[in-house]
């Protein structure tokens, strides 16, 4: 077996226009390829960041992400910052809500969460 990295994340939004605005506008990512898929009647976004690439599925009527206790799958989604408190300045400016500031237990780092249009967590960990 040869793994070398993770090539991408998928993601399933709701609405096109906030979570294109959320990750492209708000977070930084650069579009690379975006597509309507009409015989699936939803939208393909791909987005990169220092090579982390995000596929952004926009496909509406999904079912709403089960909420606590957290269900199988995806838990959260991590970003290496060089600073949690410089970031959740940062995203507060922009109108993203933050969880208070803690330190991991484990990494004894500064960390946080944040959440998209949808409610997928998001991590900022230093």
């Amino acid at each position: 077996m040869n793994l070398k990295k993770v090539h991408h994340i998928a993601i399933i939004g709701s609405d096109y226009a906030a979570s294109r605005h959320f990750y492209a506008d708000l977070l930084g990512f650069e579009v690379i390829r975006e597509n309507y898929r009409e015989e699936r009647g939803d939208y393909k976004i791909d987005l990169q960041l220092e090579g982390c690439e995000i596929e952004l599925f926009i496909i509406p009527g999904r079912p709403k992400r089960p909420s606590y206790p957290e269900a199988m799958g995806l838990r959260h989604l991590a970003f290496q910052v060089d600073s949690v408190d410089d970031t959740v300045r940062d995203l507060n400016a922009l109108g993203i809500e933050t969880e208070p500031v803690r330190v991991d237990e484990f990494t004894n780092k500064k960390m946080t969460f944040f959440f998209d249009p949808d409610g997928q967590p998001l991590e900022i960990h230093e």
